[in-house]
């Protein structure tokens, strides 16, 4: 069913529109909030009297509630994008995470601290979602992935923010910092307007954001199951590679003293070339599929230089971090695929949720990696992870369909 809307035209000029722009910073504090802890972990923890084993086993409890909030919030948010409007759910879900950093500040003990990782946790998931959908919507198709390679590259340029902020104030302060800046990010939303699909849709007699139609037809839980499997490896990397290099440096023998901090930082900084690079290929070779799957095969050449780097220097072991954050840079495609492939009565449901399912998967992913560290030790158990993520990510690219020259306005038609 199609709908006559309004879009940007396709000249380079528009990705530099408002609304590129404040959905790129929201996803830059957005991403300082989501690494922050992974940074902070070590001295935050053994502030409230913690140590030895249970930093990595308190460290993945603490994260597992952050991404149980977003694996919830990635619902809420989605379903209400649909029905309220994208804008709307950008207030909210701002207002939500960094009223949650400012009270996280002042925590002192463990439940206090997992409560109000699970509240920020809920109000980050709707970020990345509403702004990549509002972009796509927003964009003619011929730059559309220049627009949300903008919004992704400027975004995960805030885990380098988070890690220089980490390092020169104390972790409560850090929390306030970025409560700070998500309220002066409110003030600018107020700049932007709707976008013109979802304004059309209101005229438009259809059913919207039904989360549960997901899963009533085997056509469309495929291209959401799908959509999201992709996205699990790069947050196999983040989770564990990343987050608890610290340990598997020691294990590999690496010559200096890993920090989680700097290899989130590199790992990032690689991130944000990655997605240019992404990007800006996918409108060169005018496909998704091709620029994830060549991203995924740079993934597996990172991790096996990663598990081969024992007795390397400190500056190898971070320039692997750097390539691996490079090859994770297929963030920005692998949400423009999940907004690409579903109706505009759907989309937001579909490109909020996908992205904080993927981030949600991260607790099965660490739960796997703790079972398997026990029986098999770090270094194997997180190679069997770590496997068993890009077979997943892997064929379920092989299954979906490309998205590159999709029209967007278009209604999903379920009862």
């Amino acid at each position: 069913m199609k709908t006559e809307v309004p879009v940007m035209s396709g000249t380079l000029t528009t990705i530099f529109s408002m609304p590129v722009i404040v959905a790129a910073l929201g996803y830059f504090v957005d991403i300082y909030d989501l690494v922050l802890f992974s940074i902070i972990r070590v001295p935050s923890l053994k502030s409230l009297g913690l140590g030895g084993a249970e930093l990595i086993n308190q460290g993945v409890f603490l994260l597992n509630m952050q991404m149980a909030g977003m694996l919830l919030g990635g619902i809420l948010w989605g379903v209400l994008g649909d029905r309220k409007g994208r804008l709307k759910i950008m207030f909210a879900s701002i207002f939500i995470y960094s009223v949650a950093n400012l009270l996280n500040a002042a925590v002192d003990s463990l439940p206090a601290y997992a409560t109000l990782r699970f509240i920020a946790g809920v109000g980050l998931a709707g970020e990345l979602g509403a702004g990549i959908t509002l972009v796509s919507e927003v964009l003619h198709k011929s730059v559309r992935g220049y627009g949300t390679m903008m919004v992704a590259s400027v975004g995960v340029s805030g885990a380098v923010l988070a890690n220089f902020v980490a390092k020169g104030f104390d972790w409560r302060t850090a929390f306030v910092i970025g409560g700070i800046l998500g309220l002066f990010l409110l003030a600018l939303r107020f700049k932007v307007a709707e976008s013109g699909m979802f304004q059309g849709m209101e005229a438009a007699s259809v059913q919207r954001g039904n989360f549960l139609s997901l899963f009533t037809s085997r056509d469309r839980f495929g291209r959401f199951y799908h959509s999201t499997m992709i996205g699990v490896p790069t947050w196999f990397v983040v989770a564990v590679l990343i987050t608890f290099s610290p340990e598997f440096a020691k294990e590999l023998h690496i010559q200096g003293m890993v920090s989680a901090g700097n290899s989130v930082m590199f790992c990032y900084l690689g991130l944000v070339f990655g997605d240019l690079a992404s990007g800006a290929l996918s409108q060169l070779l005018k496909s998704r599929r091709r620029v994830v799957f060549l991203f995924l095969s740079l993934m597996i050449g990172g991790i096996a230089a990663y598990f081969l780097s024992g007795g390397a220097t400190v500056q190898w072991f971070y320039a692997i971090c750097i390539f691996l954050g490079f090859a994770g840079g297929y963030w920005a495609v692998f949400v423009t695929i999940a907004a690409e492939q579903f109706g505009t009565n759907l989309r937001a449901t579909v490109a909020t949720s996908v992205p904080n399912f993927v981030r949600g998967m991260v607790i099965p992913i660490t739960q796997l990696f703790q079972l398997f560290r026990h029986g098999l030790g770090l270094t194997q158990g997180a190679l069997w992870v770590g496997g068993i993520c890009m077979v997943l990510g892997l064929f379920s690219l092989w299954r979906l369909r490309e998205t590159f020259h999709q029209d967007m306005d278009f209604f999903e038609e379920y009862l």
